[in-house]
């Protein structure tokens, strides 16, 4: 009857292991809007192996079993954005960038750090003069989809090409501008809004997108508000309001 109290190392492990997955399943999900359905799902998962395994109650074990067998699906199906972004956070962790940077050329290196310090100025620029803008620099996820809504084009990264396109008599001051390779790929692209309940209800259009887009992949958005002249960073599902230009370069330039 209490065999299940024996506990040995590598139930321990186990233990452990599922516990980090949860953890970081947890962090992933709390800026998506999905953790009172991801706080659901483990309720139901403690209650069915309470029913099932510890007091082996036959008939709720096996109708909760099947419930389980069908969850698997729906939780694929539910959170499918969720499941792909922890996959690609994986693949492009700090230890897998360092990899890379060892066999990338001296070239590659310097012209990453070269495009940065434009985005800076003209974001600078734009802020002292409180022009709107909307600015999304691609990490290691593909960016492509978001740029069909816009007007596509490659550019060299440049401190005047960005404030004009930004200027507020210009066609593509309202939509977001997409950065990818240290080149400018797409201007007046539409980002998605994110739909988080607890986000301030102070943060505007352009900052709901930003954090959006940081939601649901590993870009870095710049957003310039209109109304107060700030540099704002969206990243990781996360934003961060009013920072200088010089942490904009230091957030920028980081892995």
């Amino acid at each position: 009857m209490l065999a299940w109290l024996l506990i040995s190392i590598k139930d321990i492990i186990d233990i452990l292991m599922l516990a980090t997955c949860l953890y970081y399943a947890y962090v992933t999900l709390r800026y998506s809007g999905s953790r009172s359905l991801f706080s659901g799902i483990i309720a139901f998962v403690v209650l069915w192996l309470l029913i099932s395994q510890v007091l082996q109650m036959r008939l709720m074990g096996a109708l909760l079993d099947k419930f389980a067998n069908i969850g698997v699906l729906l939780l694929v199906i539910i959170f499918q954005e969720e499941i792909r972004k922890i996959l690609v956070t994986i693949g492009s962790a700090q230890r897998w960038r360092r990899l890379r940077r060892l066999l990338r050329v001296g070239q590659e290196e310097q012209s990453e750090a070269e495009y940065i310090a434009p985005i800076v100025l003209a974001c600078m620029n734009m802020a002292r003069k409180k022009t709107g803008a909307l600015i999304a620099v691609q990490g290691s996820m593909d960016l492509s989809s978001y740029q069909h809504a816009g007007e596509r084009f490659t550019a060299s990264v440049n401190a005047r090409l960005i404030e004009n396109i930004f200027f507020k008599n210009s066609p593509m001051h309202d939509g977001a501008m997409i950065i990818a390779g240290g080149k400018i790929c797409a201007a007046g692209c539409i980002l998605p809004v994110a739909s988080n309940p607890d986000l301030n209800k102070d943060l505007g259009l352009r900052h709901r997108s930003a954090l959006g887009l940081a939601q649901k992949t590993d870009a870095k958005v710049i957003i310039i508000s209109e109304e107060r002249g700030t540099i704002s960073l969206a990243y990781s599902g996360e934003i961060l309001v009013d920072i200088t230009p010089e942490e904009l370069r230091q957030l920028l330039t980081q892995e």
